[in-house]
């Protein structure tokens, strides 16, 4: 591990949202680089105290946006889960909220099940009142999202002349909660000239696992995609976390003799939704609403892809749009993948901070390109009392392609 690379400079410290919160110099990305350089070479034990200050990193990257040493924080964090819950023994609770993470979420039947009776209060309007009470039940979307196109399409036909196929990576809770994501994202490509297949056998993209601690489970994960989506059509992603993980398949089975040639080519196909069409080119819209947006960067897009401009100018493109820009629009809301179930204190200060931001601006949207932070926001806004709208980039392209004569 490349924990050298890191020469302590302290750049990165106001970048790091537990450092904003806290100001404690273990809760930075150089500090936590320290315990993890000492625990790894068993020169400090690796306790509840250590365990605690690395359990805090939102693991948002935002530090290696800031470090001008080209630092690869995301590893040696990924790294440190893998050896806490190889060697570290938690808590019966922190094991069992753990385990039920990682056995709900990722599996879009399991989801909806847990849901229902969520579902059933919501459609008598016997929800808000549980969502004000609790913070995890205020994370749930209102309405909650019922429709079966959740499950998708196995391919939809673009109008002639088309320019090729691509293929839709779905996601777990996408699936389940925005569904109306992913069909936007498909009638955008439509509109855009590409086919899209939806492969029925994909899975899960592992992030969950793999932020866990659970390496295995993500590289068995990661082969079974890889299978799922051959070919060589670009795929499409509409998730910042699950696209950051699928672009790092390359990385996590680089030890594979078999798998990791493969997982590198995948990794090269895997496009953000912004990121192929301003790639590509697209049709820019004739029609739209008149209103004031402001854009969340979702980390795992701004920091782990670099995407930041093509969100911004699929938006700008939008007749009627005004984009208003975010004050620390690239620092996490605390959601980061389960964060807002593990860490609900810290995660709620964030998004109080989010929120606040977001209100400070005067819009009446904000765009937001992952369904985890989406959650979070609108989770936090609504304790705001916040009226404003929470919605993905793709579905605001997709209204004013709609609004079209």
């Amino acid at each position: 591990m490349a924990y050298s690379d890191c020469v302590h400079c302290g750049l990165c410290l106001n970048a790091c949202p537990t450092y904003l919160e806290l100001g404690t110099e273990t809760d930075s990305p150089r500090g936590r680089i320290y315990l993890m350089e000492r625990t790894a070479a068993g020169e400090m034990e690796l306790d509840g105290d250590v365990v605690r200050h690395l359990d805090l990193c939102l693991g948002c990257r935002a530090c290696e946006s800031a470090c001008p040493s080209g630092v690869r924080y995301g590893e040696l964090i990924e790294a440190a889960r893998v050896q806490i819950a190889r060697e570290h023994p938690r808590s019966w609770r922190e094991r069992w909220l753990r385990r039920a993470i990682a056995a709900v979420f990722p599996y879009p039947a399991r989801l909806r099940l847990l849901l229902a009776p969520a579902r059933l209060l919501d459609r008598f309007g016997l929800l808000d009142p549980l969502r004000r009470a609790s913070a995890t039940i205020a994370m749930l979307p209102s309405p909650l999202l019922s429709k079966e196109g959740a499950r998708g399409r196995s391919r939809t036909p673009a109008p002639l002349p088309s320019r090729g196929q691509v293929s839709l990576f779905a996601g777990c809770i996408s699936r389940v909660l925005f569904a109306e994501t992913n069909a936007a994202t498909r009638r955008v490509m439509n509109r855009n000239g590409f086919a899209v297949e939806e492969p029925q056998a994909q899975g899960c993209c592992g992030a969950l696992h793999l932020h866990a601690g659970d390496i295995d489970a993500a590289r068995e994960i990661a082969r079974h995609n890889i299978a799922a989506f051959a070919g060589d059509a670009p795929i499409v992603v509409n998730a910042a976390g699950c696209g950051a993980m699928l672009k790092e398949y390359g990385h996590l089975l680089r030890d594979d003799p078999f798998w990791a040639e493969p997982a590198a080519a995948m990794s090269r196909r895997v496009r953000d939704a912004s990121e192929l069409l301003v790639e590509q080119g697209w049709q820019q819209p004739q029609s739209g609403t008149t209103v004031r947006v402001t854009y969340h960067d979702a980390c795992h897009l701004a920091h782990a892809q670099g995407i930041r401009a093509q969100p911004r100018a699929l938006l700008r493109s939008i007749p009627g749009v005004e984009l208003a820009e975010l004050a620390e629009a690239d620092v996490c809301c605390g959601s980061a993948g389960s964060y807002n179930l593990t860490e609900p204190e810290m995660a709620q200060r964030l998004g109080a901070r989010k929120a606040a931001n977001i209100a400070a601006t005067g819009a009446a949207c904000v765009a937001v390109g992952n369904p985890g932070c989406a959650l979070q926001i609108a989770a936090a806004l609504r304790r705001a009392g916040s009226k404003v709208e929470v919605v993905h980039p793709i579905e605001l392209l997709d209204r004013a392609y709609r609004s079209e004569p």
